[in-house]
């Protein structure tokens, strides 16, 4: 399914080696228990004029529990930033941020990034080509 989840559930059970209802079962289990988050569509980001990525380093000038969960929530607001981590080290969170050009992304990191109390520094490194991307999870062989 992380290949391809437009298939059927029978393409799913043959290629498991299980029957359609078995597999149906785990599949709506899998959904059940949060395992499978989503099934969603794969659009290419340079097809709807989505040409520019960079990774914001972002550093918090009190980087507490409550500040934490106040950015948290201001980065789930914004649709520019596709991933956000949290990290250790000399920075708090890693930001992938997508936008149309490095003006877009400038006025991204002016206007929302920068213009909060929160945030005391941000390092941006913009990706100048994309060697991998893939969005599912290392598959184990058996």
């Amino acid at each position: 399914m992380q290949r391809d989840a437009s298939l059927s559930v029978a393409d799913i059970a043959r290629e498991a080696g299980m029957s359609q209802t078995p597999a149906w079962r785990r599949i709506k289990r899998l959904k059940e228990e949060g395992i499978i988050r989503a099934v969603v569509a794969l659009v290419e980001r340079n097809a709807v004029g989505l040409d520019f990525v960079a990774y914001a380093f972002v550093k918090l000038g009190v980087p507490s529990r409550q500040n934490m969960e106040k950015f948290d929530k201001l980065v789930n607001s914004w649709p520019e930033v596709l991933v956000c981590e949290r990290v250790t080290g000399a920075v708090d969170y890693l930001l992938k941020i997508v936008t149309n050009d490095i003006h877009t992304y400038d006025w991204f990191l002016r206007s929302k990034l920068l213009d909060n109390e929160l945030v005391t520094d941000v390092q941006s490194r913009i990706v100048v080509a994309t060697v991998k991307d893939t969005p599912s999870l290392p598959i184990r062989e058996a």
